[in-house]
């Protein structure tokens, strides 16, 4: 990138110099920090309509900002300390000999299971669409994972009480 340009637009790759006017997407999830979308165009703007799939969605002209104001800006985002959120608590499922390094040499659990997404994202979002024409929340994936957690460490409880190393379906608690 040369010294005059302040991004690329998402879509093309071409430049957005500083100070340059451009088009940003209306809905919040396109202008976040971790994943902030910029176009050249309405055109490219439009492009990114495919995949994002907003119900009611416009593009927003605005400009870029000066060499100077960016530079703070980013001097600023250096500076602030990103908030971590704490750990949840690790779970302990079965013998305490789940828990580690197994005897029997099964993989140790951690807290990395704990915030794991298990659900296809996707999928599950178009299920709901064609089930009921409602659109869905990004924040379903993880209240839906923490459940499907719950099912699969209820399934292992019963298949341990069972003496079995394998969960079977019949170990999934039904719906009552």
């Amino acid at each position: 990138m040369s010294d005059d340009v302040w991004m690329r637009c998402s879509a093309c790759k071409d430049d957005i110099k500083f100070r340059d006017a451009h088009f940003v997407c209306s809905v919040s999830t396109c202008n976040r920090r971790a994943m902030r979308l910029v176009f050249c165009s309405v055109a490219c703007w439009d492009s990114h309509l495919g995949e994002a799939r907003h119900r009611d969605a416009g593009a927003v002209e605005a400009r870029a900002p000066s060499r100077d104001e960016w530079q703070r800006e980013q001097a600023a985002e250096a500076t602030t300390p990103t908030p971590v959120a704490p750990s949840p608590p690790r779970r302990i499922i079965g013998a305490p000999a789940a828990v580690g390094s197994s005897s029997q040499g099964g993989p140790a659990l951690s807290s990395e299971y704990d915030r794991d997404v298990l659900i296809v994202i996707s999928k599950m979002k178009k299920y709901i669409k064609d089930r009921s024409g409602m659109s869905t929340s990004d924040s379903i994936a993880e209240a839906l994972s923490d459940h499907v957690r719950a099912l699969c460490d209820e399934a292992i409880r019963t298949a341990g009480a069972e003496g079995r190393k394998t969960v079977l379906d019949r170990d999934i608690p039904r719906k009552r």
